[in-house]
This record gives C-alpha cells, structure tokens and sequence, in this order.
C-alpha cells in the first residue's frame, strides 16, 4: 500500500502515513485491512481540522487502523493522543507516530471492544479524569459488533466527553446506529451526508457523514457540547 503524505486542512503540516499491506488475522489468515488508509478517516481528519478546537485536551481514538485522525489532532494542539486498535495493527501505528515525530505525545495500546482487561488498561493520566475527545472513523461496519462498542464508550467516557464519528453510509449503517441508540447513546448527524472524500483511494461512491456520538453520561449537556466545541466560520 506504500506511503501516504496527508496535508491538515488549513494548516501547513504534513502527515505521514504509513500503510500496511502484510498484516493478517492470525485465525483466518485474512488481510486485516485496519491497517489501510480508508476514506473516512481522511473525511474525519479534514472535518475536525476546521471544525473542533483540540488545545490542551487529551484525545483517545478508537478503532484507529492507521492513526490519521489522532494524529491529525496532535497537528491541532492536543496534549495527548492515545491511538488504539488490536494487537496486530499496533506496530503499524507505532511506525506512523514515529514518521511524524510524535512520540511522547501520541501513545498506542490495544484495546479489545468489550474486553473488561483490555479496557481496565485504559488510563488517561495523571493530570486529566477523562478523556475530552474520542474519535472514530469507519468502525459501523458490524451490528454485531456495536454492543462492544458501546460498553467501550460508556467505560472510557466521562461526563463533557465528546465522541466524534465519520462513516461511509452504507446499508447496515443505520442499524449499527440504531444498536447504539438502544444503549442509550444519542446519534447527532453534524454534517451534511454529501462530504467531499480528499485524497481517497476507495473508489467508493456511497455518500459519508459525521456524527456526534452522545454517551449517556452526556445527554443533558448535549447542547453544551456541541455549541461549545464547534468551531465559528464565516462563510
């Protein structure tokens, strides 16, 4: 898959990334294409360039593959990125922290959705109590896998938490969603479902939309939340 060169939405920085082609789930011996770079994380990666302010705020991404979005936010200023996914995808992110020079600032572990060890390793650190952003990108794929999902947000997600998602719409979005909603999280769609795909090699024409993912916790600050983090710009 070779090397991808990411210019961040008005800022002048370039990303580096890293994509790997000869990772492989060790029980089916497919290609575990986590490790690729997929066009919702550059949608993500674009949109939170001009949209979220990240000075000074401790981001955990989920899900991450290849690590764009989180690394994109410590090009905006966050104080620290945790870059999570599963274990065969975490050298992978390792080699694009370090392409970027990230290290001690970007840090990678494994999470295991719904894994109460792997979740219990989590740790924000010793200046913060949460996390004040989690990112995702392209994980309502499985409707299976969203029971998972949401244990993992309800654990890692304090009160003033903002979850930001980009996905690809495709059919069984809507029910990866609706799993979600039947937690008890709330789905808000931000953006127009007709975002504009920078740089993408899926050749995909299936619409793409952001949402904002809001945990239980959340729920009666929902419109502090979104009026408090979102960017103003003139048109």
């Amino acid at each position: 898959m070779g090397i991808r060169e990411i210019q961040v939405a008005s800022h002048n920085h370039t990303l580096i990334v890293h994509q790997l082609d000869d990772v492989y789930d060790s029980a089916t011996g497919r290609p575990l294409t986590g490790s690729w770079l997929w066009d919702s994380a550059l949608v993500l990666s674009h949109w939170i360039s001009t949209h979220l302010n990240f000075q000074g705020n401790v981001v955990l991404e989920l899900g991450a593959g290849a690590g764009l979005p989180g690394l994109t936010a410590a090009v905006l200023g966050a104080s620290r990125v945790l870059l999570t996914d599963v274990q065969q995808l975490l050298p992978g992110l390792l080699k694009n922290v370090e392409a970027n020079g990230f290290e001690g600032r970007v840090e990678v572990k494994e999470l295991v959705w719904g894994s109460d060890e792997s979740m219990s390793k989590i740790t924000v650190s010793s200046t913060s109590s949460m996390f004040d952003v989690v990112l995702m990108s392209d994980v309502f794929f499985d409707p299976e896998d969203m029971m998972k999902l949401g244990t993992t947000l309800k654990w890692i997600c304090g009160e003033g938490t903002q979850v930001w998602a980009a996905s690809e719409l495709r059919p069984w979005t809507g029910e990866c969603l609706n799993q979600l909603m039947a937690q008890g999280f709330q789905v808000v769609e931000v953006a127009p479902s007709q975002l504009c795909v920078q740089e993408g090699e899926d050749d995909s024409k299936n619409p793409f939309a952001i949402f904002q993912i809001i945990p239980p916790i959340a729920e009666n600050s929902i419109s502090q939340v979104v009026t408090e983090n979102l960017k103003v710009f003139d048109e």
